[in-house]
């Protein structure tokens, strides 16, 4: 009997050892261009995967309760939810070296200490090469989002540039501000009950909130208190007032907005083709 169950044990196992690289051969559910080998990223534009996310976003302070790479998590977050709601879309890395202020004297966000800056010059010529390199592999609809302020002029002028040159083809570059700026959650919160001052300009309500949803571990919450809980905090609105299901909605928005306004570039770049 005990020789049977040995040798069933060592059936099972062999079984599941066979069954490993088959697990491993499979395509992974993934929308990130990062997680995929460069023959599942050609085969992937082969069938029709043509449209790809460049999402930026800075690495900044964000008050004693959030962490530096605030932007970055809110964004992966909501890049693949935009992604798998298009459809055919894959999401790049995401660009965490952006504009934040000067280094000499420290300025804006650079007074803080872990806060990376990058020239608004060199952050358009990365973004610039990044975008020729999908058109290089086939991508025909680049969509250009930020998560913060200071990218955005830059991620404007480097897609009209781009435009302008590839003007007789049939690749674009999709700057879409309302993911940033145009979401309505601000004005959502209001309705709400929130005020302006508790929403903030920086590390309140919204970002909080977000964050909760996108990447929780990386909210202090014993550190959230009405504008830091000290001057010179870095954060501009009340934490406190931040929750999940705001988070929620503010993601849905953007999301919302994003999706349907891509829909309606491509429409119109198809149409034009």
């Amino acid at each position: 009997m005990k020789n049977n169950l040995s040798y069933l044990a060592a059936l099972t196992a062999a079984a599941l050892l066979s069954s490993l690289p088959a697990a491993r051969a499979q395509t992974p559910d993934t929308v990130f261009l990062e997680e995929l080998t460069w023959t599942e990223v050609r085969d992937a534009i082969q069938s029709g995967t043509t449209t790809i996310i460049l999402p930026t976003a800075g690495t900044e302070q964000n008050g004693p309760h959030m962490v530096l790479g605030k932007h970055k998590f809110i964004i992966n977050h909501t890049s693949e939810k935009i992604a798998r709601r298009l459809g055919k879309t894959l999401v790049a890395p995401v660009m965490t070296y952006v504009p934040e202020g000067d280094l000499d004297p420290p300025s804006s966000h650079m007074r803080f200490p872990g806060t990376i800056t990058l020239p608004n010059e060199h952050f358009m010529k990365v973004l610039e090469y990044a975008t020729r390199s999908f058109r290089s592999h086939g991508f025909t609809d680049i969509v250009l989002i930020g998560d913060s302020g200071p990218n955005q002029p830059g991620m404007n002028e480097v897609s009209e540039s781009l435009n302008q040159e590839w003007a007789g083809e049939k690749v674009r570059v999709h700057f879409v501000p309302e993911y940033y700026s145009e979401n309505g959650f601000r004005e959502w919160l209001q309705a709400q009950g929130e005020t302006p001052e508790a929403i903030g300009r920086h590390a309140g309500i919204t970002d909080t909130a977000q964050l909760m949803v996108a990447a929780p571990q990386h909210v202090r919450d014993g550190k959230r208190k009405p504008g830091g809980g000290f001057e010179g905090s870095g954060v501009i609105g009340d934490p406190t007032r931040a929750s999940e299901a705001y988070g929620r909605k503010g993601i849905e928005l953007k999301v919302e907005v994003v999706v349907r306004r891509v829909r309606e570039l491509i429409g119109d770049q198809q149409t034009s083709r």
